[in-house]
């Protein structure tokens, strides 16, 4: 079994939607850890990790978005696992 960590920026209508409990509730249903926010210029930040399988499930599912999300836009960047989270959560305002 492979770890692995990534973070991600998600630009587009993702904001006011419920991206990020969606978004939470999806990581939580692939048992990863981590966190999600918004950022002040109107996109998502997440930080993702868990088994490398199940972060490209999720990192699919950022490019979808929930059901009333346009996501223009993904950056990832896939890092080394650190086991830092105990569970995902909704950070931030």
């Amino acid at each position: 079994m492979s770890f692995k960590r990534i973070h991600v920026f998600i630009s587009g209508r993702v904001q006011g939607v419920f991206f990020r409990a969606y978004t939470r509730d999806k990581a939580q249903a692939l048992e990863l850890t981590g966190w999600v926010k918004n950022c002040c210029d109107g996109s998502v930040e997440a930080v993702f990790e868990g088994e490398k399988e199940k972060l490209a499930q999720m990192l699919a599912w950022c490019y979808q978005g929930s059901p009333y999300s346009k996501v223009d836009n993904v950056q990832v960047n896939w890092q080394e696992y650190t086991g830092e989270f105990e569970l995902f959560s909704i950070t931030g305002w």
